[in-house]
């Protein structure tokens, strides 16, 4: 049973309500990346009361990583991300259920870790990853929040099949170019920070029924904080969720 009092502020709200709060504590999100997305991101939704978070990483923490990763203090520095994550979302609410999945040992876990998950949330950094998580995804029929930022430009994204939009291979074919990386290209932690945070907020509006938000994609520019919006259309020759791949 979920504690309303500790969620009331959001309780009072009419796109949450009472069945909306409870909804949310019988949710299980997985989240694949525990870094500059994937900390805030998980945070939120553990406040937000999301009862089940299963982590996916295969990292240690850096030093380099206390910049924009707010799960982490220079105390874990060396731990394994996943064990310190754990802890800390632990100490938030002691009433969630925080499970792992070592990105190495535990990899042959991760498509019924899909299936499992009510929503799924992409927080990685490099594309063979984000096809990978996108094809168990379309293989479960579950709902992806995808999120992406470097330097100070961030973008994001919601997709499900089951409302009949595209996936994220539509937007991204296999043969893009490759991604670049933080480490050479430098991104401000705040900009990790939107973006991850709305990353959980497409998390939450899926799991409570509210799919407006699917199929678009919402870039930022933080230096002069725009928007865009941008609808996304289903590719038909899409090798993942086209005619093609349904009987492949």
């Amino acid at each position: 049973m979920s504690d309303f009092r500790r969620h009331a502020r959001q309780v009072v709200l009419p796109e949450v309500g009472v069945a909306g709060q409870q909804l949310l504590r019988d949710s299980s999100v997985l989240i694949v990346g525990c870094g500059g997305l994937g900390s805030p991101a998980a945070l939120y939704l553990a406040a937000a009361g999301v009862g089940r978070l299963v982590l996916a990483d295969r990292d240690r923490v850096e030093r380099s990583n206390l910049q924009r990763q707010l799960l982490y203090t220079e105390a874990d520095v060396g731990r394994r991300k996943l064990d310190a994550a754990r802890e800390r979302l632990l100490a938030l609410d002691a009433s969630l259920i925080v499970e792992t999945l070592d990105g190495d040992t535990e990899l042959a876990q991760f498509p019924a870790r899909v299936a499992e998950a009510d929503v799924v949330l992409d927080c990685t950094d490099n594309f063979p990853a984000r096809f990978a998580i996108n094809a168990a995804c379309l293989r479960a029929r579950k709902p992806l929040v995808s999120g992406a930022a470097i330097r100070l430009e961030g973008q994001v994204a919601a997709f499900d099949l089951r409302q009949g939009g595209p996936c994220y291979a539509c937007l991204y074919p296999d043969a893009g170019e490759p991604a670049e990386a933080c480490e050479d290209a430098g991104v401000l932690g705040p900009v990790v920070g939107v973006i991850g945070a709305m990353q959980a907020l497409l998390a939450i509006q899926l799991l409570l029924g509210h799919a407006d938000n699917t199929g678009v994609l919402h870039c930022w520019d933080a230096r002069c904080f725009d928007w865009r919006k941008l609808r996304l259309l289903r590719d038909p020759a899409c090798p993942h969720c086209g005619p093609a791949a349904a009987t492949a």
